[in-house]
């Protein structure tokens, strides 16, 4: 019976950790800030409003793995009245490639955003699902200087919904297992009738 409770304590411990990493997933995780500096596109025709579009020129890849989390990047600028920011997916990078300067021939009507986009006003949030983006960046109307502006990602990570609620049936199920161990049931039951 003594080795039983000490046989225990494995199935209550890994119960409680589970049940410990759902809580944390509830709250989030919340990475440092990331600052860069990034330099506005101009948009020197302020009648017809076509403007160009930068993009950057390598896929940011978000592998399947990222399906049993919840990933939310938030990005913001400092100069929304110059610039805007937006999310692609990369298969835009084959109908609009980007030069050498990171600019690409479209125009921002031409991209369907993932997130963001010219109609965003300073911040958006993505929510990273499985597979591949690009960032792309314009100016609006009327901003003529090729000006530096400082971009702020902030990320925060949380499990999936689905895996949270199935790590705490895992957690109660190994907590009452190893409750089961200590203190069976039987023998509590056994007594109540008796008595």
């Amino acid at each position: 019976m003594k080795m039983v409770r000490v046989l225990s304590v494995l199935p209550g411990f890994v119960g409680f950790v589970c049940l410990l990493l759902v809580a944390g997933s509830l709250y989030g995780i919340e990475l440092d800030e990331t600052r860069v500096q990034a330099t506005t596109v101009p948009c020197l025709d302020e009648e017809t409003s076509v403007c160009p579009v930068g993009m950057t020129g390598n896929d940011f890849y978000v592998p399947w793995g990222f399906i049993m989390l919840d990933v939310d990047v938030t990005i913001s600028w400092s100069e929304p009245g110059k610039a805007w920011i937006g999310v692609v997916d990369a298969k835009y990078a084959e109908s609009c490639p980007p030069d050498t300067n990171g600019l690409t021939s479209c125009e921002a009507d031409d991209f369907e955003f993932v997130a963001g986009g010219p109609d965003v006003d300073d911040s958006f949030t993505f929510s990273l699902e499985p597979g591949n983006y690009r960032f792309t960046s314009g100016g609006h109307p009327g901003s003529s200087n090729l000006d530096d502006q400082l971009v702020t990602i902030g990320t925060t990570i949380q499990m999936a919904t689905t895996g949270e609620i199935l790590l705490a049936i895992v957690g109660i199920l190994l907590m009452v297992g190893a409750i089961e161990m200590i203190y069976p049931i039987k023998l509590f039951w056994k007594k109540f009738v008796d008595s």
